[in-house]
């Protein structure tokens, strides 16, 4: 966990050729003994400074000889991190928006509401930094200490014991049993141990046992010989041999029939497979590793699963926590799924806004990291800026986006408002409202067929 850093100093530059209005921004501002207030009544003078990279720039708009937008060039061009705050003498909304869309922070009108206005954009300005600051100081200390590999990344204590067990698992040829809820990541935990054990440059291969019909998996595991069944037209090897020398990762084996995990068992004992249809054994060398989110003991206890089999894949155990007791691990995680999401799909670089990741740091995730993405893709589709705000983070609706999938822009925009037609009735005007987009733009997509609408015929504007 990392500490909370002093309270660091917040260096301020006021441009303004106004000596009355100088002192009132200087006075109102440096009533926090935490602000380094400096006052330029010079352009040139400014400039020859603005290397210093102040954390704030308050720029006077109407300078003599000199336009807001050049001033505001420079500074984006010398210091881009700092705040510029427009002030003016003119309430001009069309003029407040374009310097904006320029780099502006904020635009400030001076009349009675700005000192108020004035001090909420610097506080607002203030946490946004200190919880970047603190974003960064988590992504640094996980690229020293609290990651593995590219994929798993955390710096809860909770995380860390994982890390811990990871590492001893890799150095090890014994057997590993991961639990946790589902959405946890086990399967991440698994390649890790895979990337960090001897076995690294062989092969590692995942069954999911829940996905396969349980008449198939017999033949998915062990494989079978040309004729052996109906449709078994060609030899066929199973998924123990394709992992032997590696890793063979059995995910949800608490779903697997107890009949099969008899031979399971043996083979497990035995260190060979047989494939159906065939009297030949063949000799194998896979290490096993599982997961389940079930609790495999009281399995047993109800008769579902073989004590013997549990004992053996026993191994050293892995229990991966839920996202909601991890602290700040979300808001890493969050930070870093947007950024593959936005690579895979080649949107433009995206981030969170100070208060997006407040959301995201409130919310308990019960589908764990599986929903943390599903909700991160979702707010990367639908926002149409660099910054993601709350309004783009849709928690409790997001359903996954397969990433894998080659998709448009325009379809994945597609997928989401179908889902969201349905969810609330085909009701038009209630989903262009909850996603923040126009209903002439639902509309539009409907009369592409880009869209369907099963419950209603729609009227078009």
């Amino acid at each position: 966990m990392v500490e909370s850093s002093p309270t660091a100093r917040t260096k301020i530059f006021v441009l303004e050729d106004d000596p009355w209005y100088s002192q009132f921004l200087t006075y109102h501002l440096s009533l926090n003994p935490d602000h380094d207030v400096e006052v330029f009544t010079s352009v040139e003078e400014f400039l020859q400074r603005l290397p210093e990279a102040p954390n704030i720039v308050t720029l006077d708009y109407c300078l003599p000889e000199h336009s807001g937008e050049a001033v505001l060039g420079k500074i984006m061009e010398v210091s881009p991190a700092s705040y510029t705050i427009i002030v003016s003498g003119q309430e001009d909304i069309g003029k407040a928006v374009n310097l904006i869309k320029l780099g502006a922070y904020d635009y400030v009108a001076k009349n009675g509401d700005t000192k108020e206005r004035l001090w909420s954009i610097v506080e607002k300005i203030k946490h946004n930094t200190s919880l970047k600051q603190v974003i960064e100081e988590l992504r640094q200390e996980v690229k020293q200490k609290y990651s593995l590999g590219n994929e798993l990344v955390g710096t809860s204590p909770a995380m860390q014991k994982v890390f811990n067990l990871v590492e001893k698992a890799a150095s090890s040829n014994i057997n590993v049993t991961i639990t946790g809820e589902t959405g946890t990541g086990k399967e991440l935990i698994a390649k890790a141990v895979h990337q960090h054990s001897d076995r690294a440059k062989k092969r590692f291969v995942a069954v999911n046992i829940s996905a396969i019909p349980r008449e198939l998996l017999e033949s998915e595991l062990f494989g079978y010989e040309k004729g052996a069944f109906t449709g078994a037209v060609s030899q066929r090897i199973g998924k123990f041999e394709e992992a032997n020398g590696g890793i063979l990762f059995l995910d949800e084996i608490g779903e697997m029939d107890i009949l099969l995990q008899s031979k399971l068992l043996r083979v497990l004992q035995e260190r060979e497979v047989t494939r159906i249809g065939s009297n030949e054994t063949i000799p194998v060398d896979v290490r096993l590793l599982t997961a389940t989110n079930k609790n495999l003991l009281e399995e047993v206890r109800k008769g579902n699963f073989r004590e013997d089999l549990y004992y053996r894949l026993l191994g050293i155990q892995i229990h991966l926590p839920p996202l909601r007791e991890r602290e700040n691990d979300a808001l890493l995680i969050a930070n870093k799924l947007l950024k593959e999401f936005c690579l895979q799909n080649q949107l433009p670089a995206k981030s969170f806004s100070a208060e997006a990741l407040r959301a995201i740091r409130r919310y308990p995730f019960p589908g764990n990291i599986r929903e943390l993405k599903a909700v991160v893709e979702m707010a990367a589709v639908l926002s149409d800026k660099e910054t993601i705000t709350p309004e783009d983070i849709h928690l409790q609706e997001a359903q996954p986006i397969d990433s894998n999938e080659e998709k448009t822009l325009d379809e994945y925009i597609a997928d989401i408002v179908q889902r969201y037609l349905i969810r609330y009735n085909y009701n038009v005007v209630h989903v262009a409202d909850k996603l923040k987009i126009g209903k002439s733009t639902i509309y539009r997509m409907i009369r592409k067929k880009e869209v369907t609408i099963h419950k209603l015929e729609p009227t078009y504007p």
